[in-house]
């Protein structure tokens, strides 16, 4: 007896639930965008490096100038050494020390720079690729566009190409 009523409860709890397990996103539009191949294909991508690579070009000369000034003055004192005084010996060793002292200094104050610079720019060129996606996922009335932890997306799905076309259009 205790049985069936325990077998009744399960089977009533199982009917009630049954509505909650319907899939909710009948009549949703789903749609998958490759953010990554994006960020390595987009037009807008090369423009940023061009243009950081024409903003540090100064800098990046200057330490390569300084690291040739510091061969030299390594390539004396092994050349020349033998026959320099010591105070003359002392001088460039000082020198050296300085340069090399100066050219790490510099080189760290560069990188930081340099990636400060391309974060920024990435943000940038993240919010474009947000916009983009935001019109093309109106334009074709999508209710949800994923990005990251997709297991499976059909062709039909992705958009990543569409995106992609606008802004090369854009970047023109």
């Amino acid at each position: 007896m205790r049985l069936r009523q325990g077998l009744a409860a399960v089977a009533v709890a199982l009917a009630c639930s049954a509505p909650l397990a319907v899939p909710a996103a009948e009549g949703y539009r789903v749609a998958f965008v490759e953010v990554p191949r994006l960020l390595q294909e987009a037009p807008q991508v090369a423009a940023v490096r061009d243009g950081l690579k024409k903003e540090f070009a100064r800098r990046d000369k200057d330490l390569v100038a300084l690291q040739g000034e510091i061969k030299k003055i390594e390539e004396k004192l092994q050349r020349d050494g033998a026959i320099l005084s010591d105070a003359e010996t002392q001088r460039l060793e000082r020198d050296l020390v300085g340069k090399q002292r100066k050219l790490k200094t510099a080189q760290n104050e560069f990188q930081e720079e340099l990636s400060l610079r391309q974060n920024e720019e990435l943000n940038k060129l993240r919010r474009q690729i947000a916009e983009v996606i935001i019109e093309v996922s109106k334009e074709d009335t999508l209710d949800l566009v994923l990005e990251t932890g997709v297991v499976f997306a059909s062709d039909r799905a992705n958009i990543t190409e569409k995106v992609l076309e606008r802004l090369k259009a854009k970047a023109k």
